[in-house]
């Protein structure tokens, strides 16, 4: 293997994660959060490939939205890179724009391709694979990384490996993907020792996959690259308005997966087996197979009581859930939405998202808690002309100095002490002391101490979104905005 060869990874993290509802929203997704462990499902993700690759060969394929929230995972010193998506085109168009932006810098180079929402049990076993798949793909082989089935899952593709692949002891060339199949089938497969669960994983050369995708898929390898020329400096002489956007074209690409538009029809395919202990955080129902079980097959977390239930999922928080002789039922609770749904039927609660978003609320867009890179805010009521909300602020960690042109603010005190920027003024207050924040007003609340600083916000006027905010500076990198009109 070629040592100098530039190895990149792209983790693909742009899903909302709709089935898993109501712990994930819109603009909260489940890689955000924290289902196993003391990190979230895009830190265990980056953590899980570090001692393979350094943090500047990072890439994260997302959209704007989601692209600041998961910037605030990590620390400025630790920050991948990011590509960001205009609109969201499935796994074909997220990685043609991931290996466009990466050919710039080296066209030879080694691409590894992630998700963000994947369980590893045994980690070292994966990084192993993934070195293997580099030397692998550097002989012009795109190289999907195979999990050994340990249960006959009809949740789950699989792939049926064929002849071994010369001089590369346990791969094999693909033989064909096969889509999520019934039980029956499904436990053919487990007892063929041939058939590998589709865990999405992928190495390759950035040069073979554009290949590929410029000999199936087209429509797509012309589209990526009007938008690479796009966003190089144009010296045709052409105006902006004379041009299509990048957004415009993107918006236009087909939107298939990598698998049925490149992988299935090509000939340079190898799949590496691992028994990684590998899960798909696709649904509740993987906290079964990730999370501990009781004798009678119960998955419990948070402040639950639980008389008479059995393989039974119940996921809360603070509140008390008490559960009574539930059978194969997941109940999932948050402060403003809970979900009770039979696990047979686990799949279909992104149907519940498709309605709640036709209904003129914001359940499944964000929690009443929202967490930012500074502390975190919870709505606590709000109506016609006035919103209230409870904020935390971190020791020594302050928000954005800012105005809004739609609403007043009223802050109290309730723990800690704040430090207040409003207007030209700068002063200090404690527990139980108020202070008034006029519309148009450049403000900034800051916590100066060691200890956690909570504050009661009554905001009040004709409008309350979160986009009425002028942005001037920021501690965490977000970008400034003018005010609104």
């Amino acid at each position: 293997m070629d040592e100098n060869v530039t190895t990149s990874v792209v983790v693909l993290a742009g899903g909302s994660g709709t089935r898993f509802w109501p712990l994930s929203r819109e603009a909260y997704p489940k890689q955000l959060l924290k289902i196993f462990g003391d990190q979230t499902l895009i830190q265990a993700t980056l953590s899980r490939i570090a001692p393979m690759i350094p943090d500047n060969q990072i890439y994260i394929v997302t959209n704007s939205q989601q692209a600041e929230q998961i910037r605030f995972q990590f620390t400025p010193a630790t920050s991948p890179n990011f590509i960001t998506e205009p609109t969201g085109r499935n796994t074909a168009a997220a990685i043609g724009f991931a290996a466009i932006t990466l050919a710039k810098n080296d066209p030879n180079g080694i691409m590894v391709v992630l998700s963000a929402d994947h369980f590893i049990r045994h980690e070292q076993v994966l990084l192993a694979q993934l070195r293997l798949g580099r030397e692998i793909a550097q002989k012009g082989y795109l190289v999907t990384i195979g999990a050994k089935p340990t249960r006959p899952e009809t949740a789950y593709g699989y792939i049926q490996s064929g002849e071994p692949l010369l001089h590369f002891p346990g791969a094999a060339r693909v033989e064909r993907f096969v889509e999520k199949p019934d039980k029956e089938k499904a436990a053919l497969y487990l007892e063929s020792g041939n058939f590998f669960w589709n865990t999405g994983m992928f190495v390759w050369k950035i040069a073979t996959i554009l290949e590929e995708i410029n000999r199936f898929m087209p429509e797509l390898a012309k589209g990526l690259k009007t938008i690479g020329e796009q966003t190089e400096t144009v010296q045709d002489g052409t105006s902006p308005a004379e041009r299509t956007s990048p957004a415009e074209i993107y918006a236009c690409l087909p939107s298939i997966s990598i698998d049925y538009g490149v992988l299935e029809k090509s000939e340079k395919l190898a799949v590496i087996p691992a028994e990684m202990g590998w899960e798909d955080v696709g649904s509740w129902n993987a906290l079964d197979k990730i999370l501990p079980q009781d004798e009678v097959g119960n998955v419990i977390t948070g402040n639950v009581v639980n008389v008479g239930c059995n393989d039974s999922i119940v996921y809360a928080g603070n509140r008390v859930i008490a559960v009574v002789g539930l059978q194969h039922i997941i109940v999932a609770d948050t402060d403003d939405a809970t979900l009770v749904c039979s696990k047979e039927n686990a799949q279909d609660v992104k149907k519940v998202v498709e309605i709640l978003k036709t209904k003129n609320g914001e359940v499944h867009r964000v929690h009443r808690t929202v967490i930012r890179p500074w502390g975190s805010y919870t709505v606590l009521e709000e109506g016609v002309g006035f919103k209230l909300k409870r904020i935390m602020v971190h020791p020594k960690s302050r928000l954005s100095l800012q105005s809004h042109t739609k609403r007043s603010e009223h802050w109290v005190v309730v723990c800690g002490t704040a430090r207040v920027t409003c207007g030209e003024s700068v002063y200090t207050i404690g527990t139980n002391q108020s202070t008034f924040v006029p519309m148009g007003v450049k403000h900034r609340l800051e916590n100066p101490t060691d200890e956690p600083l909570q504050i009661i916000e009554v905001q009040c006027g004709g409008y309350l979104g979160e986009d009425d905010i002028a942005r001037y500076a920021d501690d965490f990198g977000r970008e400034a905005r003018p005010p609104a009109v």
